[in-house]
């Protein structure tokens, strides 16, 4: 079975998958979709960007009453950014079903906005484990007609300590339920996790493709050397999507300065961000406006930022593990690409615990970087920022039409739509900036004005 129009699915959904474009199914969708939609329990092991998304959303989605207005899925997923992204692929694949309200629940957001989104119901919840369990702890919460639940990243959040939260919260929950456990890995506290909360369930696995489609390069480097040969990394590679990693936010920081003072238009993600600046960040970075971010490792797991050209590690991952996840960012989906680790005296150890994971990787020397000057590192788009969003029941055709009918801007000057709670994002070719916010701020959008500007 490799195409979705083959499963026991409603026309009315299937419908909905192919105007997605979801045709074929990839590898772990193929292995657990069957399994998940006869109401089995799943383990299933499968790296970041394989679809594993799709997988644990199309079951719960299929058995979802949206007539009984009660929690009846939960999703447990280990950081903010993970559960907003399940989220939105949840509100796309459920097109078709009218009136499903999905809630997120998560840390980093005032608690008291969710309570009162809580008592006014939800279907599908999808959570961190801390601010559930409090929710849970102070009664926001009624749990009593969940039939599914989701662990995404398992993994991650026992790696993250979230394992005595997690059973708190399941103990929480009906015992007569499906449960599908997605990890990147299959470990012991994986395999004790699993014993504990599911029933005889079925293990599906996809090998990890990504050693197959990542061309590694190692180089060892002096110190004060590393921020001058990354636009020569760069251009050398031809890679107009970058992902650089740090290990602290103020590594980050630095090199976000340095390399602004180099003429490089670049981004930074980490912790100290609020949840609006994060979410800002990656859909700048997703929509290609700019072409590098840099981040620290809580951009390495659950985001989905595909067609990553090139990843760097300007520092060295602390364990093999965070090097799998960290590379992981660039040949998503089967496609190619290049991660280049950067490494010193100090760093040998970690180097060959690395190594051994990964047969691959090509020691390189730098004398042999080809710095191509004449490549430009830089976006085409660049993405306008509307204070209106799905709150003032602004959709995308709305704004499309805005940009088109309205002010008269071609289709292919126009990238990604993003559309938020109270703000709307859009990409537009650069060239086209000023015209766009000249053009639109004097232009109504569904017959009101909004204030517009550059991000």
């Amino acid at each position: 079975m490799e195409k979705f129009s083959q499963l026991n699915l409603s026309k009315e959904f299937l419908a909905n998958l192919n105007s997605l474009e979801y045709t074929n199914m990839t590898p772990i969708q193929q292995k657990s979709l069957p399994l998940s939609l006869q109401n089995r329990d799943l383990i299933a092991q499968a790296k970041t960007g394989s679809g594993k998304t799709v997988a644990f959303c199309i079951p719960l989605l299929n058995k979802i009453d949206v007539k009984n207005f009660r929690i009846q899925s939960l999703i447990l997923a280990p950081t903010r950014e993970l559960a907003n992204q399940i989220a939105q692929e949840l509100r796309k694949l459920s097109r078709h079903i009218h009136n499903l309200k999905v809630l997120t629940l998560c840390g980093g957001v005032p608690f008291k906005p969710q309570v009162v989104s809580l008592f006014h119901g939800a279907h599908i919840v999808v959570a961190t484990p801390g601010r559930v369990l409090k929710h849970i702890k102070e009664e926001n919460i009624k749990l009593e007609n969940i039939n599914t639940l989701v662990l995404d990243e398992a993994d991650k959040m026992l790696d993250m300590g979230f394992y005595d939260d997690i059973i708190e919260i399941i103990n929480s929950l009906p015992k007569n339920r499906q449960t599908l456990l997605f990890s990147a890995t299959y470990e012991k506290n994986i395999e004790k996790l699993a014993l504990n909360i599911l029933k005889n369930p079925e293990f599906v696995k996809v090998e990890n493709e990504e050693k197959v489609h990542i061309k590694q390069k190692f180089y060892n480097v002096d110190e004060s050397n590393k921020t001058a040969l990354i636009p020569a990394l760069i251009s050398s590679n031809k890679a107009k999507t970058i992902l650089i990693f740090c290990n602290m936010k103020i590594t980050c920081d630095k090199l976000a300065d340095d390399l602004y003072d180099l003429g490089l238009d670049v981004l930074t993600l980490h912790s100290d961000l609020d949840q609006k600046q994060r979410d800002e960040t990656i859909i700048l970075f997703s929509n290609k406006s700019y072409p590098i971010l840099i981040a620290t490792d809580v951009a390495s797991r659950g985001l989905h930022i595909d067609d990553v050209d090139l990843v760097i590690n300007y520092d060295l991952s602390l364990d093999e593990k965070i090097h799998t996840h960290r590379i992981g960012r660039t040949a998503r989906a089967g496609k190619g690409g290049i991660a280049i680790s950067l490494y010193n005296s100090n760093d040998y150890e970690r180097v060959e615990l690395i190594k051994d994971t990964f047969s691959d990787i090509k020691e390189e020397n730098i004398s042999n970087i080809e710095d191509d000057l004449s490549y430009k590192i830089d976006s085409d788009l660049r993405t306008i920022f509307i204070n209106g969003g799905k709150k003032q029941k602004l959709r995308a055709g709305d704004i499309l039409g805005a940009l088109t009918a309205g002010i008269g801007l071609n289709k292919e000057d126009i990238g990604k739509i993003d559309i938020l709670d109270f703000a709307s994002y859009v990409a537009i070719n650069k060239e086209k900036i000023e015209y766009v916010l000249d053009k639109l701020s004097k232009s109504k959008i569904k017959g009101k004005y909004y204030r517009i500007y550059e991000k």
